[in-house]
């Protein structure tokens, strides 16, 4: 029987436009099956239903022009909304209330979107999984018994399962990619400074930037489109990009047109420092996503990364530092989980010598990258595979000892991280499943501001394989 979210976000957005389905019957629509469903899959931490359809009602007489008018989404967890819990997932920050919304918040309420809640994220986004201490995780729609991955676990929980048409998400180390990846989605990380809603200053190394997770490349580019676009106002930080005219990233993706040069590898920057085992599953979904662009035409390429003996011990401590920036009140250290603790004491630890030592280690990666890899082999595009391993049992990481908890998940997302320290976009694609039916996808990381041809190569591959077909049994 036909659902309204059976339809993809565009063409919800078209049913809005023509009047077939009002914001408020359609943030109805989500909101019966969040009711149903969010309980078994811990996608939404906070389900504002009453707020919901007050907001349909005031969308209802706004202009139908802007870029997401009447399309339900939720915030992640680690945003803050004015009036709504900011607990950064955390139970130290359990009872704090925000009093103004944070930017990209407010940037898509501008677009006309209508917030149903907050989807499921881990203690302050530090895991690649999202299994918050005493609160239900994100499941995997596709095998509840495993995990959504992380940090923005709940927003691809809530669009694989069609509580949500989209979601925005956060990534500082692959944590749009990532969950997209266990679930079966399309994940964006754009380039370093492209959302004006995201300073690149707040963020320790530039690291962090909001990303779109859909069922389809389309569906993506049309909510990273929204979060650019500032309809005339001047940026204000310095270090943003110019940004694309509206709709251009969307219309490359429907198009879905070109021919480029793609380096392929199975190596990662973690590998001298870390045990990294790629899976069958992982280089099975490697092989036939090389093999589908050569037949699309594509050149192929052995890719050689550069030397990156360096590059753990530097984001690691970059990571760190991170933490220790963290506002914990005094004392509250014994109330963080087991992650958190290490982070925020091994980063306190850490000299101004030893922060200064690893940000210049993480430039001279990423000018060598980008020399190698774009420059001097003339690559248009790098891919590799998105994950090391299948989605991750739920419980399966180390809940006492941080350090050895984050050489997991190292060991599960060693392609993700590089993509943040360099700044380059990236889009995780899922092409294949496992022998259990769970989703395996892969990852093509671009030139800086690259994100039209990584959206174009993403769409020749969604129409061959057809993966935004795909559901869980939710669906």
């Amino acid at each position: 029987m036909f659902e309204l979210h059976h339809l993809s976000a565009q063409e919800q957005w078209d049913w809005l436009q023509r009047g077939d389905v009002t914001p408020g019957e359609l943030a109805e629509h989500y909101l019966r099956r969040i009711e149903r469903l969010n309980p078994e899959l811990g996608a939404l931490s906070r389900v504002d239903g009453d707020a919901a359809l007050d907001r349909a009602r005031e969308v209802e007489r706004r202009p139908r022009s802007v870029e997401l008018w009447g399309l339900p989404y939720a915030e992640k967890e680690l945003s803050r909304r004015a009036g709504a819990p900011a607990t950064s997932g955390s139970r130290v920050f359990a009872e704090v209330i925000a009093e103004e919304s944070d930017e990209i918040v407010r940037v898509l309420d501008a677009a006309g979107a209508v917030s149903v809640g907050a989807t499921t994220a881990p203690e302050f986004g530090f895991p690649s999984y999202t299994e918050p201490s005493g609160r239900p995780p994100a499941r995997n729609p596709y095998d509840t018994t495993r995990g959504a991955g992380g940090s923005s676990g709940g927003a691809a929980a809530a669009v694989a399962a069609g509580l949500l048409p989209f979601a925005p998400g956060s990534d500082g180390g692959g944590s749009v990619r990532i969950p997209a990846a266990a679930t079966g989605l399309v994940g964006i990380k754009p380039s370093r400074g492209l959302v004006p809603a995201a300073a690149v200053a707040d963020s320790l190394a530039g690291l962090v930037v909001p990303g779109p997770i859909a069922r389809s490349v389309p569906d993506a580019a049309m909510l990273l489109d929204a979060m650019i676009v500032r309809r005339g106002e001047v940026p204000d930080y310095p270090m943003t990009l110019r940004a694309p005219d509206p709709g251009r990233l969307l219309g490359a993706a429907v198009r879905g047109e070109g021919r480029f040069t793609v380096g392929v590898t199975m190596r990662s920057p973690w590998d001298d420092a870390v045990e990294v085992t790629v899976s069958p599953e992982a280089a099975d979904a490697l092989a036939v996503a090389r093999d589908a662009l050569a037949e699309l035409g594509h050149g192929i390429e052995e890719a050689t990364l550069p030397d990156s003996r360096e590059y753990p011990g530097a984001f690691r401590a970059v990571w760190q530092a991170g933490a220790a920036a963290l506002p914990l009140p005094p004392g509250s250290l014994s109330l963080v989980e087991p992650l958190t603790a290490w982070l925020v004491e091994a980063g306190r630890r850490l000299s101004a010598a030893d922060l200064v030592g690893a940000l210049a280690a993480l430039s001279r990666y990423e000018r060598a990258l980008i020399g190698r890899v774009f420059r001097d082999a003339r690559l248009d595009v790098l891919l590799t595979p998105a994950l090391a391993l299948p989605p991750r049992p739920l419980g399966w990481w180390d809940a006492d000892d941080g350090e050895r908890n984050f050489e997991q998940q190292v060991q599960y997302t060693p392609y993700t991280s590089f993509a943040n320290a360099t700044g380059l976009p990236a889009i995780v694609l899922p092409v294949s499943a496992s022998a259990e039916g769970l989703p395996m996808g892969v990852q093509l990381i671009g030139r800086p501001g690259g994100e039209a041809v990584l959206v174009s190569i993403g769409r020749q591959l969604e129409r061959r394989f057809r993966w935004e077909r795909r559901h869980p049994p939710q669906w």
